[in-house]
Order: structure tokens, then sequence, then C-alpha cells
């Protein structure tokens, strides 16, 4: 059976986030993951993405191709990280989305409704400075033998279970 998505999702009716989430990403090298990054950021609503001490140009056009219709809903801002936390919305709270000493189980902590999500680059995750500038850090348990996530994978764990505590969780 052959199903499409868009007509499938609107006849669920399935309520609204009464906010919207914002990402933030350090350091990311790849461009198809960038476009990830977006696509998942507008599946639950979000239109912000926000590069943070971007160090390498990206090709807009692998950006566009992974992100799909996502590339026109999604707003891709950089900026660096120290100026980062100094414009996040008011009562917007940051969540370092990242395995450390201070993390807890993402499936076992209340996430805020106003979040701002922030992951690490591929290769070396978040630097502990920016991980204590956040209001909490969470990681994704892994009970198998691989223990890394590529950061797409990682914040549709995230943003998903973000999405069920604000709407499914009763």
């Amino acid at each position: 059976m052959e199903t499409n998505s868009v007509a499938f999702f609107r006849d669920q009716n399935y309520p609204e986030l009464p906010c919207k989430p914002i990402v933030a990403a350090w350091k990311v090298k790849n461009p198809q993951n960038v476009g990830s990054l977006m696509r998942l950021t507008d599946n639950v609503g979000g239109n912000r993405l926000i590069l943070l001490d971007d160090e390498n140009p990206k090709r807009e056009s692998s950006i566009k191709k992974t992100a799909g219709l996502s590339f026109n809903h999604v707003e891709l801002e950089k900026m660096e990280a120290l100026s980062f936390f100094e414009q996040i919305p008011e009562g917007y709270q940051c969540v370092a989305l990242e395995t450390n000493e201070q993390s807890t189980n993402i499936f076992t902590t209340p996430l805020p409704g106003r979040i701002v999500f922030l992951l690490g680059s591929e290769m070396h995750g978040l630097p502990e400075d920016l991980i204590r500038r956040c209001y909490q850090s969470v990681h994704i348990p892994m009970t198998g033998l691989c223990k890394s996530m590529n950061i797409s994978q990682a914040l549709a764990v995230g943003l998903f279970e973000w999405q069920r505590q604000q709407l499914f969780n009763s």
C-alpha cells in the first residue's frame, strides 16, 4: 500500500505544539547533516536552525538536496557560540543533547516546553564550556554495542521525545 504522507498527516488532526523548538548545532562539518537537521526541525514545526562557530563554507545545493522542501521552511542562521546564549529568546531554555557526566536520560527527564536543542559537532560533540551554559544536559540511552549516533539521528530522537512530552504525555 502506498501512502501519501502529506495527505495522511493532514487527516490525522494532531494538535499543534504550543511553541516552536529551536535547534542549534556547534561546528557541523557535513552539509548533508545540515540538510537533515533542517528537515527534522521542520518535521515538528520548528523554523530556526542555528549553526554555531561554523568554520567551513557548505554548498547550498548539498544542503537543499537533503533538506528538500524544508529548506524553504527553516531559517538557517550562523552565529558565534558566545553571542548565541545572549540571543536565546526569553522563556526558552537551552538543553544540550550530549553524553556527559551531568547528563540525564532523555526518556526519564522532563524537557522544557520552550526548548532550544544544542548539539555538538559530528567528531567532537560539545565542549564542556558550552554544556555548562545550558539549562540541562540529556543523553540518549544506548544499550547496544555501538555507543554513538549521527547528529541528525540524535536530533530526531530528541525532537520527537520533546514532542511526545508536549502533546502525548497525559
